[in-house]
């Protein structure tokens, strides 16, 4: 953890006074801290300190074999299939957290005072809104309103075990939809609504939905133009109250609002009709193919919700949300935040007004936090900076003692901390590995745990999940309680379970929680899943990993991303991308190497202010593109990262893009993770100049 420190050049003086200070708090506050960090268990034992906690073991070799499975100390004779007894579905689960918490805040929106345009000096228009307080559905209210749309689209002709699709963004609408296909057992296929046109056809024919559930919006700027091309769809709900008539579409084709459906739903030859209610073995989603990280919520928390729904991720981690009794407020990434660009300026953004404990956020966007909040440290003054940089250093150290340290949380990281709303307990990293530095700047700064995990779409987000008291980096924790894990040699990429001091090999994810395989896949099924002799079901993640000591996970490659080079060395393109968005230059990077060649290259999204002020010290000139376009701009920038990477995987030519890789961009995915084969067909006459065909 020592190397993670920020750099000290400090006035001695100013180093005197803050360790004396430090001293006296730590003898004043030493004995009743020692004492609160030894918990009671129920029987009168004691968990230990944290530190303590930390170091002992989560998972154990069944058969004591290097390679495993692996299984939870708490289930090493039976994995876990279920949250709560007898609540094996998902319509159940919501009915049982609606028992429980009946009255208690569930869904949670903001009122929209007034919206208005404002003009940028470069001549663009953004949208700004003006917010109010949250309003509140109950988890009673809630069900009852799931249980109206899905009585209302039956009596539209959707039918159990049939597909629907949902194209809409994160709200809370979204969430009372899918529970209302839970419910009447409507197999849901989720659908990005950064998506266009063709890629929405597609899933849409490929799934054979006659029902969709979308927004004004997304009706009106996305979907009517392909209507046209999904020849059986016949029912567009639309969850927004206005308008009630729509012309212009095609015949064919009714649009109805949600509040009709629901109002359909609610009468009563229609809400007196027989349910039949869904199976374990029923199809309940269809999804994108994703990734996830994720941590599990208290039953006091509130969570935001702003990530798209139709990735595991944010569904996910919503479904246990509601099952634990916790309130959702929704969000977006565009009024997150009090700077954030839909905002109108000196009104709250939405971490402020609904001050979350809970938020789940894809690396890409800590690492812009992270970038931000250090450029802003490196613009203090003298005093200031010293005692940010002290205060850093310090709670490094205590956090790898297992300590706290609250005055420097109250009187140093107050400030950031208020950017999330000043009462995160627990940020949950998902959607790709987050780097050790991005992490402990979170871990300092947020004064929270980063909760980290493994698992993907194909596990159903289940996979490793990470102890709150451990601080530890790069690492995802021991096996969740619903699985096991195994270790598969990997003997080209010179992986094996009997390697030391580690066993390593590629992951393989087994239990209740793996998915019932790919839609309309047979070939792909066959390859990537498998049931072993005593009946277990098996997912080959095709990523890397390691076991340690304790039983923790570490994911250390993925076999996608590793090349092997023209003169043999191997080079991981996913630790050479992860090494370099460390540095402040770089806000996006995809290295690229072709087998046939003897060096790596790489496409880099640079950071504006650092690359301007880089080349305003060599006396460059020239537009943003004109500077991206310029060999030499790119020599400089190669100069700067050459420094981080063995000599192989360093890339020997880059092409700086001046256009961010957003998911409308259709270069990654809604969770900004890289979509390699759309970023090399991009650039393909880059990469040909690169290696030398141009």
């Amino acid at each position: 953890m020592t190397d993670m420190k920020l750099k000290e050049d400090l006035n001695p003086m100013l180093l005197l006074l803050f360790h004396l200070m430090v001293w006296i708090y730590t003898v004043i506050t030493f004995l009743p801290s020692y004492l609160l960090s030894w918990v009671s268990r129920p029987d009168g034992s004691f968990y230990g300190s944290e530190e303590e906690r930390a170091k002992r073991a989560k998972a154990r070799s069944v058969l004591g074999q290097p390679e495993g499975p692996y299984r939870a100390v708490s289930s090493m004779k039976k994995l876990v299939t279920s949250l709560h007894p007898g609540v094996d579905t998902l319509d159940k689960m919501f009915e049982y957290a609606a028992m429980r918490f009946p009255h208690r805040d569930c869904l949670g929106t903001r009122e929209v005072i007034s919206e208005e345009d404002e003009r940028q000096s470069n001549g663009k228009v953004f949208k700004k809104v003006f917010l109010g307080e949250y309003r509140w559905l109950s988890y009673k209210d809630t069900l009852t309103a799931a249980t109206h749309l899905g009585s209302g689209l039956a009596a539209l002709g959707q039918r159990p075990k049939t597909n629907i699709a949902i194209f809409c963004e994160t709200r809370a609408e979204w969430i009372i939809a899918a529970q209302a296909c839970f419910t009447y057992n409507f197999p849901l296929v989720t659908i990005y609504s950064t998506l266009g046109g063709p890629a929405i056809a597609h899933g849409l024919n490929e799934t054979q939905v006659t029902h969709i559930i979308t927004s004004r919006e997304l009706l009106e700027t996305r979907l009517k133009a392909i209507l046209t091309d999904v020849p059986r769809l016949q029912h567009i709900i639309v969850v927004d109250n206005t308008p009630t008539v729509w012309p212009s579409y095609p015949r064919g084709i009714s649009i109805h609002n949600m509040a009709a459906v629901q109002k359909l739903g609610a009468r009563h030859e229609n809400a007196a009709r027989e349910r039949k209610a869904p199976l374990p073995s029923d199809i309940a989603v269809i999804i994108p193919q994703t990734y996830l990280l994720y941590h599990t919520p208290g039953e006091e928390d509130t969570y935001i919700g702003y990530l798209p729904l139709a990735h595991v991720l944010e569904l996910s981690a919503e479904l246990v949300c509601v099952s634990h009794g916790c309130r959702i407020g929704y969000s977006s990434p565009q009024t997150l935040a009090d700077q954030s660009t839909k905002i109108k300026k000196g009104s709250k953004g939405d971490t402020s007004v609904l001050q979350p404990t809970l938020m789940a956020a894809v690396p890409e966007i800590m690492d812009r936090i992270y970038k931000n909040v250090m450029t802003k440290v490196e613009e203090m003054n003298c005093v200031q900076r010293t005692l940010f940089i002290l205060a850093y250093n310090y709670k490094l150290e205590q956090l790898a003692k297992g300590y706290s340290t609250p005055l420097c949380d109250r009187l140093v990281f107050r400030k950031v901390r208020s950017l999330l709303g000043g009462r995160t307990r627990v940020l949950l990293s998902g959607g790709a590995p987050l780097s050790a530095a991005t992490q402990r700047f979170m871990n300092v700064c947020f004064c929270c745990p980063v909760g980290q995990g493994y698992g993907l779409t194909e596990t159903c987000g289940a996979g490793t999940i990470s102890e709150l008291w451990d601080y530890s980096t790069g690492r995802v924790g021991g096996p969740l309680v619903c699985c096991e894990i195994k270790l598969k040699d990997w003997v080209e990429g010179g992986y094996r379970s009997t390697d030391k001091p580690h066993p390593r090999g590629e992951i393989l994810i087994g239990g209740p929680n793996v998915t019932m395989g790919y839609y309309k896949k047979d070939a792909k099924n066959q390859e990537d899943f498998f049931v072993d002799e005593n009946g277990q079901r098996w997912f080959c993640t095709g990523d890397i990993g390691e076991f340690q000591e304790d039983g923790c996970l570490k994911i250390i490659d993925r076999k996608k991303d590793l090349v092997k080079l023209q003169a043999g060395e191997y080079v991981s393109l996913g630790k050479v991308e992860a090494m370099l968005k460390n540095c402040p230059l770089i806000d996006n990077i995809c290295a690229y190497a072709n087998s046939d060649e003897t060096y790596v290259i790489g496409f880099v999204v640079p950071n504006q202010k650092q690359l301007l002020a880089l080349v305003d010290q060599y006396g460059i000139r020239g537009s943003w593109e004109e500077l991206c376009n310029s060999k030499a701009v790119e020599e400089l920038v190669l100069r700067v990262i050459t420094e981080a990477l063995e000599r192989f995987e360093i890339p020997r030519k880059i092409r700086l893009s001046p256009e961010p890789w957003t998911p409308e961009t259709g270069l990654v995915t809604d969770a900004f993770k890289l979509k390699r084969k759309e970023l090399k067909t991009h650039y393909q006459d880059d990469i040909e100049r690169m290696y030398g065909g141009k």
